[in-house]
């Protein structure tokens, strides 16, 4: 016979919540971290050191051999189109996946990404004046280093003549800074310091990822890449925010993709292909 209950004697103890998850582990983190550049840009590091080594093992000097930024994709000319369309799409899935691992709860969702758009009109501006502090001593190094036979000789674009051209170099140059500066300085520099690096190792080791997935534009591109790295490394420090760097970056690229065809014509000696 069931005994009535007793409003005295204590309540059954409610089941336990279920444990958090443990804190993210120093040995996940790296794990992480090779998984998301072995998508991206340090796939491309390999690639470019690769890259380097093949040239150098050349009979032709480094001056006298090319590297095309963007080619066509296919000889008809919907599917270029639709090929550079897609490949840009694809190449900007490693960001969504960085979106999604560094993002939180409370706003600014991606503000571990240095991402915050409360203020972007201020960064646009800071963008541009960034812009043109690196690009123009940038493309003086590139010439420097194709007088000395340590840079290839570097074609922005060889597409045909559309009417999608210069908006599938624009979208390119949007994937080359969008890509670089939310990887290799945003989500790298917080990584790192989950890791407990110390803030000028992070800054040095992103800018040497940079030099070295441009490597295969040769030795200046490298060293004019790593320099830019450190600025903006320090920079990211300095303000945290991304979305200046990535204006910046976007700004240089799409200078140099659209405005190559003139500066090839008017500057054959300097910019136009090898004899």
């Amino acid at each position: 016979m069931n005994r009535p209950h007793d409003p005295a004697s204590p309540a059954t103890p409610p089941v336990a919540p279920a444990p958090y998850p443990a804190p993210t582990t120093r040995a996940r983190l790296r794990v992480e971290i090779a998984i998301v550049l072995g998508l991206s840009l340090g796939a491309s590091a390999v690639y470019s050191v690769l890259s380097i080594v093949n040239r150098l093992t050349q009979q032709t000097a480094l001056s006298q051999q090319t590297a095309t930024l963007n080619s066509p994709l296919s000889s008809r000319e919907f599917f270029d189109l639709a090929y550079q369309v897609l490949g840009v799409a694809v190449d900007l899935v490693p960001v969504l996946l960085v979106a999604f691992l560094l993002w939180r709860e409370e706003r600014p969702h991606l503000g571990r990404l240095g991402v915050d758009f409360s203020r972007a009109g201020r960064d646009t501006l800071g963008g541009v004046g960034l812009a043109l502090a690196i690009g123009i001593p940038g493309i003086g190094l590139y010439l420097v280093g194709k007088a000395l036979d340590l840079t290839v000789t570097v074609v922005p674009t060889n597409l045909g003549e559309h009417w999608w051209t210069v908006p599938v170099l624009l979208l390119s140059a949007l994937r080359a800074g969008v890509t670089e500066e939310v990887i290799v300085v945003a989500y790298l520099f917080a990584r790192l310091r989950d890791l407990g690096w110390r803030t000028w190792p992070i800054i040095v080791t992103a800018a040497l990822l940079r030099g070295s997935y441009h490597l295969y534009q040769g030795f200046g591109a490298f060293v004019g890449n790593v320099v830019m790295g450190v600025a903006f490394g320090w920079l990211y420090v300095r303000f945290g925010r991304v979305l200046p760097l990535v204006v910046a970056h976007v700004l240089m690229d799409a200078a140099v993709f659209v405005g190559y065809p003139w500066a090839a014509t008017t500057f054959p000696t300097l910019f136009g292909l090898p004899s």
